[in-house]
């Protein structure tokens, strides 16, 4: 059992957002370990019902009386600072931490924190880390940033001293953490609203690799050249893994793929066979978070058969190039990726399956991102046969940035190749159902409400 002394003194805590993908796998936590849990969130949800199952009150909507009683409040960083409830909160003197400070909290708690951090292939990686631990019967607790269908939703609640999660370098939260282990799959000029500039997300990474104790393990990705010199600043022994590169400690050989574009292949560790691995998931990258996966869990002491087990098993997580169906005998797909290298990894991902003619429906997701990363995502998505660009998802941000997704539909007809801007995601469905043919391959791709356009076609 997990050492909760630091945070005994709150018996009753209540979270605002407890919706959230992180929020609600936290309450869960805190509810196994005896604590009193409720939480408000403004929409109602599927997350909200199985937390309301479990016993947490729930209040949809904010209001300040909700608060009563709290011996601490957590709330998101999506809140604001007028919200009813942190405003009474703060009145009533309740102490209020907010959800990447009280996850802090959380990780000192185990004695084995291992958080997986990158700007892209987190959410994947993670997934592939908690199914080998618990393939090994290491019983972890994890947070993750979707929905898993192995574990049946974004966390899970273990009893064990193992404590797996998703930690992301938006606006340096994961600088809160205390892990023992770390993956840093890559790092990417993401986030550039906070960051401004590649340098400063270098920077970033350099203070969380100096978190780590001499007794864990850092694991990088040195095909990555940003990731090179991370172990320069870190007390933790390295362990490195690669494609490309052969100067690592697991490297991937003789990579094969089958009609559905998963790949199959042989990993070294220290130059000598050390197992034959398949996956049931699409995409040269996904052999990269495979190796991460690989070489933290053989630091752990994992048997080869439980990782190859768990990495066949897997089929990835909600939203990562997940099957939603068939329209005019064409297979419809929906992922998440919303930055350039993301949407690259997916379109060779594409070109190992066996199809017709490909369709993207992309949603840039913030005005910042489109404006900072334009002629990227343009070159991005050219290696679709038929491109339609929808209007940008806002997220958190206002157009101060005067950009449009017509400015990327421009872009792109520049480099010689059309694309259609459609504005709404009825008018993308009518036209794909139009025409998309038998044998095509349809994907929506992007972080926002994209994904809605899967299940419309497929019904």
């Amino acid at each position: 059992m997990p050492n909760i002394d630091n945070i005994k003194k709150y018996k009753k805590i209540h979270m605002i957002g407890i919706g959230g993908i992180s929020m609600s796998g936290i309450a869960e936590i805190l509810l196994n370990w005896g604590f009193s849990v409720s939480g408000s969130n403004n929409v109602d949800s599927e997350i909200l019902h199985t937390l309301e199952d479990a016993g947490i009150k729930i209040f949809i909507g904010h209001n300040a009386e909700n608060v009563v009683g709290a011996d601490c409040v957590v709330y998101t960083a999506a809140i604001n600072k007028d919200n009813p409830e942190l405003v009474h909160a703060k009145e009533l003197g309740i102490p209020v931490i907010e959800r990447s400070d009280f996850l802090g909290e959380l990780t000192r708690c185990y004695e084995n924190t291992i958080a997986i951090s990158g700007t892209h292939g987190k959410t994947t990686t993670t997934s592939l880390v908690s199914l080998c631990f618990i393939e090994a019967m290491r019983d972890p607790s994890i947070q993750v940033g979707a929905i898993i269908k192995d574990i049946e939703g974004n966390y899970r609640v273990g009893n064990s001293e193992n404590f797996i999660i998703e930690a992301c370098e938006y606006v340096e939260s994961f600088l809160k953490f205390s892990p023992k282990s770390e993956i840093i799959l890559n790092i990417d000029n993401d986030h550039l609203d906070y960051y401004k500039n590649i340098e400063n997300v270098k920077k970033a990474f350099i203070k969380y690799v100096q978190l780590l104790p001499e007794d864990g393990h850092l694991v990088i990705n040195a095909d990555d050249n940003n990731c090179l010199d991370l172990p320069n600043f870190s007390k933790a022994p390295c362990i490195k893994y690669g494609i490309e590169n052969d100067d690592v400690d697991f490297l991937a050989k003789n990579i094969k793929f089958n009609d559905n574009g998963f790949p199959e292949f042989d990993v070294y560790k220290h130059n000598e066979f050390y197992e034959h691995i398949k996956l049931s998931i699409p995409g040269k990258h996904n052999v990269l978070n495979a190796l991460a996966c690989i070489a933290l869990c053989d630091a752990y002491g994992i048997s080869k058969k439980d990782i190859k087990v768990a990495l066949s098993k897997f089929t990835g997580a909600d939203r990562r190039f997940e099957y939603k169906g068939t329209v005019n005998g064409a297979e419809v797909y929906d992922d998440y990726g919303h930055h350039p290298t993301e949407v690259m990894a997916t379109a060779k991902a594409l070109k190992n399956k066996h199809f017709n003619k490909s369709w993207v429906v992309f949603q840039p997701h913030t005005y910042s991102r489109t404006f900072n990363l334009l002629s990227d995502f343009a070159n991005a998505l050219l290696p679709f046969d038929n491109i339609i660009v929808t209007d940008i998802y806002a997220a958190r941000e206002t157009n101060t940035y005067n950009i449009s997704s017509k400015d990327l539909v421009n872009e792109i007809i520049k480099l010689g190749k059309p694309a259609k801007y459609i504005s709404s995601l009825e008018d993308c469905v009518t036209y794909l159902k139009e025409n998309v043919k038998p044998n095509d391959i349809v994907l929506t791709l992007g972080a926002g409400t994209v994904t809605k356009i899967g299940p419309m076609l497929v019904n």
